[in-house]
């Protein structure tokens, strides 16, 4: 599946999905216990996308969570984050958005039922000792503080049945 600069016009444009970035967690998780976002971006079709528009002066932070993200893929025991991570692709405008920068997460396939808000799935690949580590609380406000706006989240269904 490609993903042309038409077809995120016109999602943008249509204002589909609207829905502000999540939160990130406010308080120190107990010992063995997840501070877990609620559910938010499940996707009801094989492939989906996400379209973040981010502060053009936080893009590195954006770009170091997307990082931090991958780097919890890679030595996740969570099957269900193991299956979301072989679907997941995050990519950048090459030209500015309006104010912003326009990242693109694309979804293919899809895990169903699964949750695929960027916080959740990050705060769900660290261990309780790094969600408890010092700087993590400043780490999750400059996350926050990156997003510029609120997203679209797109189910996509092909045509033709291909």
């Amino acid at each position: 599946m490609s993903c042309g600069a038409g077809l995120l016009a016109l999602c943008v444009s249509a204002g589909t999905g609207w829905a502000q970035t999540s939160p990130p967690p406010t308080s120190q998780s107990e010992p063995g216990q997840s501070a877990a976002v609620p559910t938010t971006r499940v996707f009801g079709s094989d492939a989906g996308l996400v379209l973040n528009f981010i502060k053009p002066d936080k893009t590195a932070d954006f770009e170091e969570m997307v990082g931090k993200l991958k780097a919890g893929f890679a030595k996740t025991t969570d099957e269900t984050l193991k299956k979301q991570a072989a679907g997941f692709k995050v990519y950048k405008s090459s030209e500015p958005f309006g104010p912003n920068r326009l990242y693109v997460v694309l979804l293919e396939p899809t895990v169903p039922s699964s949750e695929y808000e960027l916080f959740n799935m990050l705060l769900r690949t660290m261990t309780p000792e790094e969600q408890r580590a010092e700087g993590a609380q400043e780490m999750w406000k400059r996350y926050a503080d990156a997003f510029a706006a609120g997203l679209n989240k797109l189910s996509l269904v092909p045509l033709g049945g291909a």
